[in-house]
Formats: structure tokens, C-alpha cells, sequence
């Protein structure tokens, strides 16, 4: 049909313009997020870029149904100012058959995104997080700076501090005190270094200081010893910023892999219900894409049409995917601890979907009158 592939066109244009115009706006606070990290490491900006980019498929979850949805209210609304809806209504194009090629981009719109949340996303977010790990073991500039005394670890517990004089154009450090009070040492340890590297592998970070000495004093004792070396190497503790082999979080596992944890793994046990909740997110979460688009449709297609203005039944629709949207997002917080919220989640996403398909396919106008006195009453529309 005719019609079908103009509006089908019209829709899918104005729906990536959205999606691009909406893109940029992310990529840029994006970038800002990772600018510091990149120039406290001295990072190129090659990798700046990189760092931004890997950020956004993650984003397009909740681009890509807010684009649709703005596609969908733009493109009827300018069809009902320049009244080419009359004109196709006046063919016999019932609310339904208007509402197909909108259906049919939502529907491209929902494959993609479950593309984004089932595999690119959680791999584009997984790279990312090694990328930052590279970068942070890679630069030691983003760890220790110059002329202070850098805590590293928990030190109310006993940790490290680590003072550098300055850093060299490859990322050495010149001129290191290492103050090691962690509990594994019996006593204190100072440790003194003309210079030093920081090095990473699959055990963890580590600092290989060279040509210096290393201190230690027993206050039980009042013995003070003194070794000299030309190589030394310190751990740096788990979980002080310091790069390691990190475990995964759910949302940087694909979908394949919510479903198959490593049984063997404590960690992958505690976090079985996560896994299963973020599971059922990325399922339903692609259904938005139909389920906002079809909230535009029915707040603009059912009805008389005034073309003095659909300003109320625009707001309306808005505030909708606006209020969905926002009970989508607790609804997900809830579910992490009681399975109410996932059952939330669902009704949010497939009651509109139901309810928007009956009404615009309901064979009774009597139906959509209904349903248009009932808006009324609540101010909806007009």
C-alpha cells in the first residue's frame, strides 16, 4: 500500500534522526566522564575515543524506544496539521491500518535492541572495563602523583603509602618512599627507591622498585635493620583501585551467559537471582520499543481529528512513557529483592501493549469512544 511505505519511510527517518541527535548528547556527557580518567593517566586520544564509544550501545536501551515514541507523536502530528491523515482516513485507512508501519519500525527497533542488550552491549561494557584496567596498569600517573604521599588500599587497617618525586616521559617513577603497615607484616616497612615501575598480570598490580633499601624497625625490641637491594618487588592490595582480574557483573555477561553461570564459582552462586533478574531485563526491556510507540499511536489516532492542535494528547502521551519509564526503572530496583518487582516489570511493558492493540484494531468505533470519553473526563485530551 501506498500509504504503508510513505509512513513507513517517514517513520524510520525521523526515528534514526532522533536516534542520532540523541546519540550525540550521550556521547558527549560520555566523554566527559572518561576525559578525566584519560588525562590523569596521559592516555592518547586514541583510546579517549575509544573509551566513549564503548560506552554507548549500552545507552541505545533507552534511545531507541524513546526515539520511536518521538518519531511516532511527531510524524501523525505533522500528518494532522497538513491533514494528509484526513486524506488517508477518508480512503477507508481505519486507526489500525495507520498504525502498521509504526508497528512495523518498532518492531525493527525492538530486534535491534535485543541484539544491544543480549550480546553487543554487555561485551562493549565488559571491553570497556578492561580497556580502563589497561589503562590504569599502563599509566602510573592515574595511581601516584607527584609530591604527595598516595594511600593505596584501607589504611585505617594498615595499607600502603607511596610518595613519588616526579614520573619520567615512560610512566617510571623516580625517587619512591613506600611506608608498608599492611597485617601480614610483622612490623612496619619503609622502603626507599631511586626508581620504580609499575607492572600487571593475571595475579594482580605490583611495583618493582630498583636500587634502594628497605627499613624496619621493632618497637618491642628497639632493633632497627637496614637491607639494601637492587631489586624489590611490592604487591599492591585487592580492591585498592589497583588493576586485578575483576569478576563480571551481570550487566557485563551476555544473555547466553545469565542463563549458564560458572556453578563453580562462590561468586557466580551469590549472585544467581542478579543473573536471573538481569535476564528477564534484557527480554523485556526490548518491548518497549512497541509499547511506547503504541501509546503515541493511541493518544493520537483514536478520536476526531482537531487540527487546532493535539497539544494536550501529545502531553499526554508523554507524561505516560515518561511515568512507565520511571516505574520500569523502580520496578527493577524492587525485583533485586522481591520478585513483585519483576512481575511489576512485566505488567508495565505488556499492559500498554494490549491495551493499545485492542483499541486501534477494536472493530467498534463505540470502543475507541469509549475509551476517548473516558481520557476526557481525566483531561487527557480533547
Amino acid at each position: 500500500m501506498v500509504f504503508d511505505r510513505y509512513l513507513f519511510k517517514t517513520l524510520a527517518l525521523a526515528t534514526v534522526f532522533i536516534s542520532v541527535t540523541l546519540a550525540v548528547v550521550i556521547f558527549l556527557t560520555q566523554s566527559l566522564r572518561q576525559l578525566e580518567l584519560v588525562m590523569d593517566s596521559g592516555a592518547s586520544g586514541g583510546i579517549f575515543l575509544m573509551l566513549t564509544l564503548l560506552a554507548l550501545p549500552r545507552f541505545f536501551e533507552i534511545i531507541l524506544p524513546i526515539a520511536v515514541m518521538a518519531a511516532v507523536v511527531f510524524t501523525y502530528h505533522r500528518m494532522t496539521m497538513d491533514s494528509e491523515l484526513v486524506v488517508m482516513r477518508s480512503t477507508g485507512a481505519s486507526p489500525g491500518m495507520l498504525a502498521r508501519p509504526a508497528l512495523q519500525v518498532a518492531g525493527i527497533v525492538m530486534v535491534i535492541i535485543f541484539i544491544m542488550t543480549a550480546w553487543l552491549g554487555p561485551v562493549t561494557l565488559s571491553n570497556m572495563q578492561n580497556l580502563k584496567q589497561v589503562i590504569k596498569a599502563q599509566y602510573s600517573n592515574l595511581f601516584f602523583r607527584e609530591g604527595v604521599f598516595n594511600p593505596v588500599g584501607n589504611t585505617d587497617k594498615g595499607g600502603l603509602t607511596i610518595f613519588v618525586r616526579d614520573h619520567t616521559p615512560t610512566g617510571d617513577l623516580k625517587g619512591l618512599m613506600i611506608y608498608d603497615n599492611r597485617p601480614q607484616n610483622k612490623v612496619p616497612v619503609t622502603i626507599m627507591a631511586k626508581r620504580g615501575a609499575l607492572r600487571f598480570d593475571k595475579a594482580g598490580q605490583h611495583v618493582d622498585v630498583f636500587d634502594g633499601s628497605r627499613q624496619t624497625y621493632d618497637a618491642a625490641t628497639g632493633r632497627m635493620t637496614r637491607l639494601d637491594f637492587a631489586k624489590n618487588t611490592i604487591d599492591m592490595p585487592q580492591g585498592s583501585g589497583a588493576v586485578d582480574a575483576h569478576w563480571r557483573e551481570p550487566d557485563e555477561r551476555t544473555l547466553w551467559e545469565l542463563f549458564t553461570p560458572d556453578l563453580n564459582s562462590a561468586d557466580d552462586r551469590n549472585a544467581k537471582w542478579e543473573f536471573t533478574i538481569e535476564a528477564h531485563r534484557r527480554i523485556i526491556s526490548p518491548l518497549l520499543a512497541p509499547a511506547f510507540a503504541l501509546i503515541g499511536l493511541s493518544f493520537l489516532l483514536l478520536g476526531p481529528i482537531d487540527r487546532r492542535g493535539m497539544g494536550r494528547r501529545i502531553t499526554a502521551a508523554v507524561t505516560s512513557v515518561c511515568l512507565i519509564e520511571a516505574l520500569y526503572i523502580t520496578a527493577f530496583n524492587l525485583s533485586k529483592a522481591s520478585v513483585f518487582g519483576l512481575v511489576l516489570m512485566y505488567v508495565l511493558v505488556f499492559t500498554p501493549i494490549i491495551l493499545g492493540l485492542f483499541f486501534l484494531n477494536a472493530r467498534s468505533e463505540g470502543l475507541q469512544h469509549r475509551l476517548l470519553r473516558l481520557l476526557s473526563r481525566r483531561g487527557a485530551i480533547r
